[in-house]
This record gives structure tokens, sequence and C-alpha cells, in this order.
């Protein structure tokens, strides 16, 4: 039977044909307006003091349901066709218009949120009671909390009216200038321009020549943009600072932990057990520089291979292989997977005129996923595949469920991509050929954690002292670079020789509008993963239904509630962190006792 060839181009055309020029699109955009008039309407004449039966607050909330469903569908096309070519011009146009029907849905949201609150408290949980709204307590909970903190609903819709222009207009600036960067690199004797995410899938070359070229070129490409990329991190953080201002909100974290449903308590633990086995990498690291015969590791030696040849796996080959090893722990997520390289729901080729990096977007309408990478045959790319893949499984598993209950947080989200990931990276190892092979693919695994315990720490450590400077005015670039070393060398346990002084600007993490410290949930969805995965692990073949209705859950309760229910744990206590912590240690044993 001859094998199936995967096509690494997605097929978008079947959501909306003809990219930004899509008729169906405008005429799609055009009836969310409508959606979205009638939304408000209801909304306007919902009248809280004389609610009597929860079905009044259930037609709201369907019609917000449905409006914010048709939103997503044209949102995530419009996402797929920004990232898929910088240089379309048409789709730029559609992000602003992307922006400004979200600051009209986030006005209309607001007003039905602040009403929510003029209700009795008692009155309030004899609602919640009712069949009629009882799935959706837990949401419409959330709403009406919220609403306590905020302002009046005429300040909050000017504020997102404002946040067009003054808020995500400054994160489009950074869009718009990392899309006309070129990086100059010399191969072969040839000078060629590059985008800059073709350029840092250089980063993993084994020939360190290589590495330090392509760094040092980065550096220079970013450094030359640092003027304007620091003015659009300062004035984006600069309107976020001044809304808490005005809500009286004391602390930057309060948003980000409330958003991803998590307590302070949870994050300092998950924070200081990575700390008190923080040495153990800094271990792996010291046998690094060993093993690549250098005195000391540069930024750029962090990522590299042990092998002086990178193994390069075609795309079909990558995606057989990923498919095979889900099957053994779930085979629905395996004939998920199969389903969307077939359908190609993918876009994976290796090729300039795309946007960096990867995600996932979800087509609410549609009950469709589209994944945007670019691949190019390495075991990193291969695991970033399954990774995307994992939050695609976790949307597909949501998709009958109410729209209002699929609003997972990131940390979350990030706990089913990692969870994939884990699958993939674990099987590797066990089918190593050799234990050269074995070495190379533990080195890998290992990265993981170096990632998630060291440079996302950075990132975290980097925003929040940034964010208490920018309290007292601009923070220029040659500070931003200063706070941006200085966190690495915390994170990093003063390990390396040279450092990324531009990171703050090539990563586009922190210039993300949706998401403020768009960071620690890597790290709690990582950890959070591995327990999920030892659990897994002890269940064995019963465990596929017990992950999907953990999965289900993430959309309507609490991370800390989500453990203890789920894996009977403390989320607020040291335990979970370090036996999760402790399985990372044991691959670093593992590798350094080869």
């Amino acid at each position: 039977m001859q094998q199936i060839t995967y096509n690494p181009a997605w097929d978008i055309d079947v959501i909306f044909p003809g990219g930004s020029d899509s008729a169906e699109l405008h005429t799609y955009m055009n009836d969310i307006k409508h959606d979205l008039q009638a939304l408000a309407n209801a909304v306007e004449e919902f009248d809280p003091v004389q609610v009597s039966r929860a079905d009044q607050i259930k037609k709201v909330a369907d019609l917000l349901e449905g409006t914010q469903n048709k939103m997503g569908e044209a949102f995530a096309f419009i996402s797929c066709i920004n990232a898929q070519d910088v240089h379309d011009k048409k789709a730029s146009l559609l992000v602003g218009k992307r922006s400004e029907l979200r600051a009209e849905m986030e006005a209309v949201k607001t007003s039905f949120e602040q009403k929510l609150t003029a209700i009795q408290d008692q009155q309030w949980d004899e609602l919640l009671g009712d069949p009629a709204i009882r799935d959706l307590a837990f949401v419409l909970g959330e709403y009406r909390n919220k609403a306590n903190e905020l302002l009046s609903a005429d300040k909050e819709k000017l504020i997102n009216d404002l946040s067009i222009s003054g808020y995500h207009g400054w994160s489009q600036m950074y869009d718009t200038v990392t899309a006309n960067m070129r990086v100059e690199i010399e191969e072969n004797g040839e000078t060629n321009y590059v985008s800059v995410g073709q350029a840092s899938n250089k980063m993993s070359d084994p020939d360190r020549g290589v590495r330090k070229h392509v760094f040092e070129q980065l550096g220079k490409a970013w450094g030359e943009n640092a003027d304007f990329i620091g003015q659009t991190l300062n004035h984006l953080a600069g309107v976020r600072l001044q809304t808490y201002k005005h809500r009286n909100w004391k602390h930057v974290l309060k948003e980000p932990l409330a958003m991803n449903r998590m307590q302070q308590e949870t994050l300092d633990a998950m924070w200081n057990a990575i700390n008190r086995n923080k040495h153990h990498f800094t271990d792996f690291l010291a046998k690094k520089v060993e093993l690549l015969g250098l005195k000391k590791l540069s930024m750029y030696d962090i990522g590299a291979p042990l092998s002086e040849t990178v193994k390069k796996t075609p795309y079909t080959d990558g995606a057989n292989f990923i498919v095979e090893q889900f099957s053994k722990f779930s085979p629905k997520m395996a004939d998920f997977a199969q389903m969307a390289f077939e359908e190609r729901w993918i876009e994976a080729e290796d090729r300039p005129g795309k946007r960096p990096g990867g995600f996932c977007t979800n087509f609410p309408e549609s009950k469709q996923t589209r994944i945007f990478m670019t691949y190019s045959g390495t075991s990193s790319n291969i695991a970033t595949l399954a990774h995307e893949l994992g939050h695609a499984y976790h949307q597909h598993v949501m998709n009958d469920m109410h729209g209002l209950n699929q609003g997972y947080a990131m940390n979350v989200a990030e706990t089913a991509s990692t969870f994939a990931e884990m699958i993939v990276s674990d099987a590797s190892v066990k089918n190593a050929r050799n234990t050269e092979e074995k070495k190379v693919l533990l080195e890998t695994k290992i990265q993981r954690s170096i990632a998630f315990f060291m440079n996302i720490q950075a990132r975290f450590h980097f925003e929040q002292q940034f964010y208490e400077e920018r309290k007292q005015g601009i923070v220029p670039v040659e500070r931003l670079n200063e706070m941006m070393i200085d966190a690495q060398k915390d994170a990093y346990g003063d390990a390396l020789d040279e450092y990324d002084p531009n990171f703050w600007a090539s990563k586009l993490h922190f210039h993300i509008t949706g998401v403020p410290f768009y960071n620690f949930p890597y790290t709690f969805g990582y950890l959070f993963s591995l327990g999920i995965y030892a659990h897994a692990q002890k269940m064995g073949g019963n465990f596929e239904d017990d992950y999907i209705a953990l999965l289900r859950d993430t959309g309507r309760m609490t991370v800390e509630d989500l453990a203890a229910k789920h894996l009977d744990v403390d989320l607020t206590k040291p335990d979970f962190w370090e036996s999760a912590i402790s399985l990372c240690v044991n691959d670093v044993n593992e590798f350094l006792s080869l």
C-alpha cells in the first residue's frame, strides 16, 4: 500500500475563498456588525432589577455565544492570511477592522457583565441553580466578579474605543516593523536576505560559526530597529499601566493571574520549586560546555545540537511519527491528528514571506482549526508540530460545548500542547537506535526544560522589572537591554558568557496586547502537563477518557479546582511542582550517566 504524502501547505479557502480579497469574508464581517447590534440591543433591554427567570440571562448568553463564534471565525481567518504573507497589505487592513470589532464586542460584553452586578446576591445564587444556566454558572459568576472591579460602563467603553489605536495599534506597529525586517546572512560565499523566521531556524545549526554569524546578524537587525520597537513596547505598557491605575489595580500581575484563573500562591509555589532545582540544569549546561569543547556557553550555544549532523525528517515522515506516538496514548487524538494532516489544516512550508513563530487558531463556526509554523525537518520542528496539534485537539474535544464554556485560559491551553509534545519527545528517546542517538534526543528533550525554567523565567523577571520602571516614565533602549541581560543572568545562573540584549525586541510575546505577561503560563502548562503525563502512565489504557474530561473542564474551573478534581493535588503547595520537576531531573541524570 502506497504511503500518502502530506501537503505542507494549508487549505483555508474552504473557510473563505479568495484570501484577503474574499467577498464571502467581507459579507461575513458585515453580518457580524448586524449581530453585534442585535446583541447590544438585547443587553440594553436586559433589566437586572426586573429579572426573575434564568432564561432571561440565558437568552443574552446565547446571543453572546453566537456573536463570539462568528467573530472567532473571521478573526481566525484574518490571523491566517496575515501570517502566511507578511506583505499582504489588505490582510493588514483587515487586522485593523478586527480590532474595531473586538472593541465593540468588549464594550457590549462589559455592559452585560456590569448589569449582572445589579442582581442581589441571594437572587443570583438562586438563578445560578436553575437548569437553564447551571452549566454556565462558573463563567457567569466570573463575569460578575470581574465587573465589580471595573470602572463604570461608559468609562470602560471609552477605554475599549481608545484601545483600537492607542493599545492594539502599538502591537500592530510591532508586526509591521518585524514583517519588513530582512536579515543579511552569508551562506556558501553568497549573501542572502532572509526573514526573521528563516534566520531563527538556522540557530540550531551544528556549526558554531554559523550559529554565531546568524546570532550576530539577527542582533544587528534587531538593534537597527530597537528605537522603533522600544517605542511600541513603552507605549503599549503605558496604556496598560494607565488603565490599571484608573481601575485602582495595584499589582501588574492582577490581570494575568485572573485571566489564567490561578492564585498568586500557585505561581509562587511553581517558581520556588524551579529555583530549588535550578542547580540540576546548570549542571547540564556545564556538561554541555565540556561536550562542545568550549570554555563557556553563549546564548547561541544553548540549543546547539551535540551531533555534527542534524537529522532531517521529511514532513510526511514527521507527521506519521506523531500519529503513531499519539495512538499509543490516545487513539482518538491520533485519529484527529491524521485527519488534520489529510485535510490540510497545517501550514508548514519553509518559504520566505511568512511571519516567524507558530500558532494554532480555532474556527468556531466551522469547528475546524488551523496550525501555522515553518517546518525544516529538525526534531524541534516535529516537537513544535506535536505541540500545536495538542492545542488543536484540546479545542476539538470541546466543540460540542456551549461557547462560553470553551474560553479556556492560556496556561491550560499550554498544558494540552506540551502534553502532546511530551508524548512525542519521550517516544523519540525511547526509540533511539543507539546510545549516541539517545544522547542527542535526550539533550533535545532537556532543552525544553531549560526553555521553560530559564528562558521563560528570564522573560518573567524582565517584564516585572520593566513594568516597575515604566511606572516612572519611558524606559530607554539602553536600559531595556540592561534589564534583559540582568534577567537572563539571573535565570541561567550566570552560566553563559554572552547573552541576548535584544531579546525584548525579538520576542513577539512582549508585544501581544491580548494576554499580558505572556510567559509564566508556558511554564505552568509544561509542569502541569508533566503531572498529567505521570498520571497517565499510572492509569495506562484507562486514561484517554479521563484526559478528555479534564480538557473539557478547562474553560469552567480555576486551575486549582481543576487539579484537585482530576489529579487530587493542591497546586498552592510545593509537592506537585517538585514531583513534576523530578521527571525533568531524571532526564538530566540519565543524560549525565550516558
